[in-house]
């Protein structure tokens, strides 16, 4: 994920995993309170800045941030996984899942070292389905 991962650097000597957080964090309020505990048997680390709309699991780090912008119409690959419609895009060094029809939006950067990366979304479902609907949907 070096492209996405840019702005998002594993912290080797800060205590958690350096993270920046987007830009807004409204209408995140319940899909925070929802973040798993564990993503896949991978416990939860500390971001930093520590940030409700921010999270990450196991190293190296599953990262889920909320309050991205919703996507528009796509014709990138868009799966349905427990309910939630996610857009899949493959980076060097793993995927960028962001939810569809939400606004705003979640985004899970799954290192490949997790694949296959998708297994990992239904940890994300409650936090996704807490997101407020845009009416758009996978095909």
């Amino acid at each position: 994920m070096a492209g996405a991962l840019a702005a998002l650097v594993l912290g080797g000597c800060s205590s958690g995993v350096e993270v920046t957080p987007p830009p807004s964090t409204a209408g995140c309020e319940q899909a925070d309170a929802a973040w798993p505990h564990e993503v896949s048997g991978l416990a939860r680390r500390d971001t930093s800045p520590s940030a409700p709309n921010v999270a990450a699991w196991g190293d190296p780090a599953v990262i889920a941030l909320c309050g991205v912008p919703a996507l528009p119409p796509t014709t990138e690959e868009c799966v349905s996984v427990s309910g939630v419609d996610w857009v899949a895009h493959r980076l060097s060094d793993g995927v960028r899942f962001t939810t569809f029809g939400t606004d705003p939006a979640i985004e899970v950067l799954v290192p490949e070292a997790y694949a296959p990366e998708p297994l990992l979304l239904p940890a994300f479902g409650a936090a996704a389905s807490a997101l407020p609907p845009n009416g758009r949907h996978c095909d």
